[in-house]
């Protein structure tokens, strides 16, 4: 149930599905979404200016506390893939928001691909902080 009569950040639960099945990050501190789009302008001669933004995807990132190897597994996996000429596949990630009015939505955002921005910084008693970015074709309420 939600905490208030606004979301916040813990109303917010992601899952990620790639090849092999879900992956499991440990410690998800932070995520970030935002639309990419194509904008298209248009110039008339009477002086009147067009506009259209064309969608072109979704771009992201994961802020990672470090409590397993799962983030650094699945980026060497298609690392690997790639340098054995095979098929990079791509993900799948689901994101559950609770709503403060009890209800929940859901959002699908398919062929999903990642990168590790930031595989951390190892220092004393420090936690070690990751950055997994990606970039989605589509997202679509389900």
């Amino acid at each position: 149930m939600p905490a208030s009569q606004f979301s916040i950040g813990s109303d917010c639960t992601l899952v990620i599905i790639g090849p092999s099945g879900q992956i499991d990050l440990s410690y998800v501190t932070g995520f970030e979404a935002r639309q990419v789009t194509r904008p298209i302008r248009i110039d008339r001669l009477d002086g009147v200016v067009m506009a259209a933004d064309l969608p072109a995807g979704w771009e992201g990132s994961f802020d990672l506390e470090r409590g397993s190897s799962e983030a650094e597994d699945f980026i060497a996996s298609l690392e690997s893939a790639y340098y054995q000429n095979a098929e990079l596949p791509a993900a799948t990630l689901y994101q559950y928001i609770n709503e403060p009015d009890g209800s929940t939505s859901t959002y699908q955002y398919t062929g999903v691909v990642f990168r590790l921005a930031n595989a951390g910084s190892w220092r004393g008693d420090a936690p070690v902080r990751q950055r997994l970015e990606f970039f989605a074709s589509q997202r679509v309420r389900v």
